[in-house]
């Protein structure tokens, strides 16, 4: 569904700093508009030994609901075919003529669970766009909650009321309270699409601007530039200022140009390979260099540098809860500035180490990346599949 155009202007004051409009009142790429052919062209000349990382976590990382208690692991099921489970489903069964031995599958899946692309519509706030002095919900470019970016106000009816589900055992790291696994809303979910016993689920929620599916439409193909900060900081809770950054980009003669996707190194991701599954709260607490929101130096830079993007292997990429919490601000202050204020999508939970590692033993930063969502129309974030190519 396309957004349909407001019958007066979507602002009469934007944000300061802002981009807002700098590509059109209709713009719904923000920052990514530049990346253009001659960006792609620059970033193709990086490719020198046709060597390929997957940037992505198994999905299935971090485990459990440690980072954040509304997300879950993704879950697996058959679909139906005759009223049986679709799986080593021999057609013979239906049908004496034929060998063919059939799997088909589903998935329950929280869409900013694991590495992951935030669209423009994860993070809006409250602002005065219509200069009346009462703020509104609003999204990047002025794009309205209630009327572009719509879901329900009642949390019954988020949910699925109704579906029941067979328990399952947990997993490991998993725990069965209120936002748990074993919660009523997952469980209807988990059991709406085990046999199609009633009618068929519909979405609740929809980004009808801003969705994710407008990142996928661009391919999300550019020039990645990798900034180390552990080889520097080590594994250590750091939290990273424009002095610290600075030190790094000058002593690993790190440049950034427009249109570039920056990607931290911090080495958290690889702390979540290394621990299976079965992750440790406290330790991940301690773990890994993280952006002071709240450093308005550092925030300049982003906007000056032209990068498109800002990634990191990190839960968030900045500090979360941020560094001091002033009456009036935004809790997440870096989200507010990149997705509201700049149209700057957020790539989180990205596994770096690999090609952090390749790249410092070969004195470079600048790789070929390609990293597009799902276009899945209305969604607010998703699972990613990055590759980077040296």
């Amino acid at each position: 569904m396309e957004p349909t155009a407001p019958a007066r202007p979507r602002w009469t004051r934007r944000p300061e700093g802002s981009t807002w409009g700098d590509w059109g009142p209709d713009d719904q790429l923000g920052r990514l508009n530049l990346i253009t052919a001659e960006r792609r062209r620059a970033a193709a000349q990086e490719v020198r030994e046709g060597l390929a990382f997957c940037l992505s976590l198994p999905l299935d990382l971090p485990g459990g609901s440690v980072l954040n208690p509304r997300r879950h692991p993704p879950v697996l099921r058959p679909t139906v075919r005759d009223g049986q489970p679709n799986m080593n489903f021999a057609l013979s069964r239906v049908d004496a003529r034929t060998t063919d031995v059939i799997c088909d599958d589903l998935a329950i899946l929280h869409l900013q669970y694991s590495t992951q692309w935030d669209s423009l519509a994860h993070v809006g706030s409250l602002f005065d766009a219509d200069g009346d002095g009462v703020p509104e919900r609003v999204f990047y470019n002025g794009w309205r909650a209630g009327i572009d970016i719509v879901g329900p106000t009642d949390g019954h009816q988020a949910g699925v009321p109704g579906w029941t589900a067979p328990e399952r055992p947990e997993a490991p790291g998993q725990h069965d309270d209120l936002h748990g696994p074993g919660s009523d809303a997952t469980r209807h979910a988990a059991g709406a699409y085990m046999g199609g016993r009633r009618a068929p689920l519909r979405s609740t929620s929809a980004a009808h601007a801003l969705g994710i599916e407008r990142i996928a439409q661009t391919c999300v193909q550019g020039r990645g530039v990798l900034v180390d900060l552990r080889a520097h900081l080590g594994d250590a809770r750091t939290l990273v200022g424009w002095d610290t950054l600075s030190r790094v980009l000058e002593t690993d003669g790190v440049h950034v140009e427009a249109g570039d996707i920056v990607c931290l190194h911090t080495g958290f991701a690889q702390r979540l390979v290394e621990m299976g599954g079965v992750p440790d709260v406290d330790a991940l607490h301690s773990t890994g260099a993280a952006l002071d929101g709240r450093d308005a130096r550092l925030l300049r830079w982003i906007d000056d540098c032209g990068m498109a993007a800002l990634v990191a292997d990190n839960y968030a990429v900045e500090a979360h809860p941020p560094n001091g919490q002033p009456h009036g601000c935004a809790s997440l202050p870096l989200h507010e500035h990149c997705l509201f204020r700049l149209g700057l999508p957020l790539g989180e939970l990205w596994h770096l180490t690999p090609l952090a590692r390749w790249l410092r033993d070969h004195g470079r930063q600048r790789f070929l990346l390609t990293a597009p969502p799902l276009r899945l129309p209305g969604a607010v974030g998703s699972p990613a599949t990055p590759v980077a190519t040296v």
